[in-house]
């Protein structure tokens, strides 16, 4: 049963989007500066579909179904997407734990980690240009990057403020460093690391259309640069609207998941 608050949650959108359409239809905008939503549709279906009929000899029907142009290159930026944020959380992970856990290390590598965490993923693009070329190695880079720092720094601050209490019980009750490690720390820091990851997963996703306009040829953000080139307003902003959707659906995913590994912590705070 779909509730209340879904249809209110839809009000805002939907009267946007007739006001947008009557006033495109009225002539107040021009249709190549903003096209009427109905146009912007229009395109959006026309890249979904396979432009040819499926051919068995030739492709399975799975294959063909995914054959679209939009479908093609949603793909390509998801999988750019998972494989650049799995690089950056298997990076940052054992560092933001070992750097959490040692005070000497935090000490010796935190002033670097200042240092390099305010200089935005999008300033590596020339340096990962000249360093892996073009194609999917600096997109998975720069993405990579985008994820490093939210995760490591999240897993740090997770790690170094576990309750104190917590730690001593541990201790008084015989506990060893791996077991200390295990079923104290982690769990501890599990909502910062997971709120870590959540803020990476997000990041990633705004740097890989950064990515694919610079140094690959496929992918929704190489897509819209295109659409920008022949002043394709509505097949840019169909792009942009499907970023706004899959970036959607991964942070809702994100959430649902946080959520399962978590549901101890939630039910601590009820």
């Amino acid at each position: 049963m779909i509730r209340l608050s879904t249809f209110r949650g839809a009000f805002l959108p939907v009267g946007l989007l007739i006001v947008w359409e009557i006033a495109s239809r009225a002539g107040l905008f021009s249709a190549v500066v903003l096209p009427p939503p109905s146009a912007v549709a229009a395109r959006w279906f026309a890249s979904l579909v396979p432009a040819l009929p499926h051919d068995p000899a030739t492709q399975s029907y799975t294959a063909w179904l995914f054959s679209g142009e939009l479908p093609h290159d949603a793909v390509a930026s998801l999988s750019r997407v998972i494989a650049g944020f799995a690089i950056g959380v298997g990076l940052a992970l054992p560092i933001g734990l070992l750097m959490g856990t040692s005070d000497r290390l935090y000490g010796l590598v935190n002033p670097l980690l200042q240092i390099l965490r305010p200089i935005p993923p999008i300033a590596y693009i020339p340096l990962a240009i000249v360093w892996f070329g073009l194609g999917n190695p600096p997109a998975l880079f720069l993405i990579a990057l985008g994820t490093f720092f939210p995760v490591l720094v999240n897993t740090i601050a997770g790690v170094r403020q576990v309750d104190s209490i917590y730690v001593r019980a541990a201790r008084n009750l015989g506990a060893n460093s791996w077991t200390m490690f295990r079923r104290v720390i982690l769990p501890a820091a599990s909502p910062f690391v997971l709120a870590g990851m959540r803020i990476g997963i997000g990041t990633a996703f705004i740097v890989v259309i950064v990515a694919e306009m610079i140094a690959v040829s496929d992918g929704l953000g190489y897509r819209i640069l295109e659409a920008r080139e022949y002043m394709w307003s509505d097949k840019i902003i169909g792009g942009m609207l499907t970023i706004g959707v899959l970036g959607l659906v991964i942070d809702g995913a994100m959430s649902r998941l946080n959520d399962h590994l978590l549901r101890w912590h939630r039910g601590l705070e009820r």
